[in-house]
């Protein structure tokens, strides 16, 4: 992504240092080409939203939290969980070694449209190869979440018990089991159009080079965004719930209160779920769908978003009248609270279709998304692991550079994504790769390419304190002064820190909710989980 930040700040320059490196055929005198450009944006939203976001959010943090929060020994099925693992590091594997064939990685962006996608001459091939196996790999870890939530709580661990991370992981198991099968067999449908001349979503009379292509024909290249956008829509929250479960953990923690609503964020989380598969349609409102399907999708695309306000308004309200902690931990997930909120409603005028239309591809929709993703959803994964680092390590990490890792990253994040909102209302088109300087009438916000590409750079370089904070604290952070350094309720905070090989060393049962903080009449302002007193 720096990368290509460099070509659309400075269009046709080379790039300093390092262009050379990266090939004639790719950047002859160390100029980017149109055909790399697209590849590097391909690779860059498959990277982060299937091998990086959600397996962070869902498969790590659920894999080392669920089975302790819940008092499991381990998850259900131990070696399910490592062949998940393993199809998905040899999936990960091809994605990045496509970069090293002929031809390079794909190009045709990370929704791999047809026709494009059909016949490109480059690595969509491998990516629909490593996309087969990311899929069998996360219905795998899918069963496993169910299995384990519903099958080994300790006892006394209820439903109305569970953590709400725990909820949010359940919940994101269900979406992707239900999901991720459609888009399998679109793969599978597009990898034989390519590789079997089969014509899935090829239509008749199609001109490829001049030439009518020798197919059969009969296909719809719509049939594929339906397809991939059934998961598409139930992934943003695939991204987005584990990223409020443990923003809700911590809020909790840093308030010393009870989470206000919780039942309702449960129920909400729910409905969440069930409605995230019947707003899909709204990401096709161009291809020409009829006024009364349109209505359909805008009515369940505003209703979908009633779920998310009532979690982060729980949270909000939360805040109120709370002893609150300024940790390191709980700076990330208060920026998370804004972000994501602005994020959702940035999107709502991309659910109409009379906004939709014109917003369309361009940059308001890459800024609305980043929203989401960025200064929401990833601020609440750093959050996690500064806040859990303790239980994982027995050392924390350091404080002082936890915060010069945050100020310059929300900074940073805000000056990246704002201005492409700013952009996409003047109508800058996505994925040019010029950045637009062919066309005259976006000249007059072309300035912020150079602005959101500094920031961009400025972003990647804050990481760095992040990166020595984390290795460094392995070893040398100052060690915790018992198993449960935050003082809090969650029965992970139970065991011996790290947790050895089976987790817990005495049988454990539950007996209240998850947030007993500041109970009236108790000897502390935390009340453990797994404690019978108060």
């Amino acid at each position: 992504m720096l990368l290509m930040r460099w070509q659309l700040a400075y269009p046709g320059q080379p790039i300093p240092f390092i262009g050379k490196f990266f090939g004639e055929t790719n950047m002859p005198g160390g100029v980017m080409l149109p055909q790399f450009y697209n590849q590097l944006g391909a690779m860059h939203g498959t990277i982060m939203v299937f091998l990086g976001v959600v397996p962070l959010g869902f498969s790590a943090f659920g894999n080392y939290l669920v089975p302790l929060q819940i008092g499991a020994r381990d998850m259900a099925f131990p070696r399910l969980n490592m062949y998940s693992y393993w199809l998905f590091f040899f999936a990960g594997f091809l994605m990045f070694l496509s970069f090293f064939l002929p031809g390079g990685p794909t190009g045709n962006g990370w929704t791999a449209y047809p026709p494009l996608a059909d016949i490109a001459h480059d690595g969509q091939t491998i990516w629909l190869v490593g996309m087969f196996f990311i899929i069998i790999s996360s219905l795998l870890s899918s069963l496993n979440f169910i299995v384990t939530i519903f099958q080994l709580r300790a006892p006394g661990m209820t439903f109305e018990r569970l953590p709400f991370f725990v909820w949010t992981e359940l919940i994101t198991a269900f979406l992707l089991l239900l999901a991720f099968p459609p888009l399998e067999g679109a793969a599978f449908m597009q990898l034989m159009d390519r590789l079997l001349g089969c014509s899935f979503f090829l239509s008749s009379g199609l001109f490829v080079n001049g030439q009518v292509a020798q197919i059969s024909g009969g296909g719809s290249a719509l049939l594929w965004q339906h397809l991939f956008w059934f998961l598409g829509h139930p992934e943003v929250y695939v991204i987005i719930l584990p990223a409020l479960g443990i923003v809700t953990e911590i809020v909790a923690n840093n308030t010393r209160k009870d989470i206000s609503g919780f039942s309702a964020m449960r129920y909400s989380v729910i409905f969440l779920g069930f409605i995230s598969f019947i707003v899909w349609s709204h990401h096709t409102y161009l291809t020409g769908m009829g006024t009364n399907i349109t209505a359909f999708f805008q009515t369940t695309t505003m209703i979908v978003s009633i779920p998310s306000i009532i979690v982060i308004t729980s949270l909000f309200i939360t805040l109120w009248g709370g002893s609150i902690r300024f940790t390191t931990p709980m700076l990330f997930a208060l920026a998370f609270l804004p972000m994501f909120g602005f994020g959702g409603l940035t999107g709502l005028p991309l659910g109409l279709a009379a906004t939709d239309i014109p917003l369309h591809d361009t940059y308001y929709v890459i800024g609305h998304f980043h929203y989401v993703v960025a200064p929401g959803v990833i601020l609440a994964i750093f959050a996690g692991i500064y806040y859990w680092f303790p239980k994982v390590t027995g050392r924390f990490m350091n404080d002082r550079l936890g915060q010069l890792h945050f100020w310059p990253t929300l900074i940073a994040m805000n000056l990246i994504f704002f201005p492409m909102l700013l952009q996409g209302l003047a109508g800058v088109n996505r994925r040019l790769y010029d950045g637009g300087v062919t066309y005259l009438f976006m000249h007059n916000v072309l300035y912020w390419n150079v602005i959101i590409s500094w920031a961009a750079w400025f972003l990647a370089i804050a990481q760095f304190a992040f990166i020595f904070n984390f290795f460094y604290s392995m070893f040398n952070g100052p060690k915790v002064n018992s198993d449960n350094p935050w003082e809090a309720t969650t029965l992970e905070w139970a065991t011996p820190t790290p947790p050895p090989h089976g987790n817990f060393t005495k049988p454990v049962h539950v007996y209240r909710g998850p947030y007993s903080y500041s109970l009236k009449g108790a000897a502390k302002d935390y009340s453990p989980q797994d404690q019978k007193e108060i």
